[in-house]
C-alpha cells in the first residue's frame, strides 16, 4: 500500500463487486421496507457513503459519469427526505 492511500479504500478494492452490490441492493431494499424514519436514517447513511466515494474517486472520473454519480446521489438523498418526512 502506498503512502497517499487510505486503508478503508485498499480494503474496497479487494471486495469481490457482487458481494458489495448484493449488499448494497440488501440495505436499500430493508431502507425503502422499513418504516419511516428507520428508512431515511439507512438511506442517508447509504447516501453518506456514496457521498465520501464520490469525494475520492472525483478526480479520475470522466465529466459524463460525474454528471451521472450526481445525479444518482440526488435521488438517493431525495428518496431518504421522502421516507423520513
Amino acid at each position: 500500500m502506498q503512502p497517499t492511500q487510505r486503508p478503508l479504500l485498499a480494503r474496497l478494492a479487494r471486495a469481490n463487486p457482487t458481494s458489495v452490490f448484493l449488499a448494497t441492493l440488501a440495505l436499500v431494499l430493508v431502507a425503502l421496507f422499513a418504516p419511516g424514519p428507520v428508512g431515511g436514517l439507512l438511506l442517508l447513511a447509504l447516501a453518506a457513503g456514496l457521498a465520501y466515494l464520490l469525494t475520492v474517486t472525483w478526480p479520475v472520473q470522466a465529466p459524463q459519469t460525474r454528471l451521472i454519480r450526481l445525479v444518482m446521489l440526488t435521488l438517493l438523498v431525495a428518496m431518504a427526505l421522502v421516507k423520513l418526512f
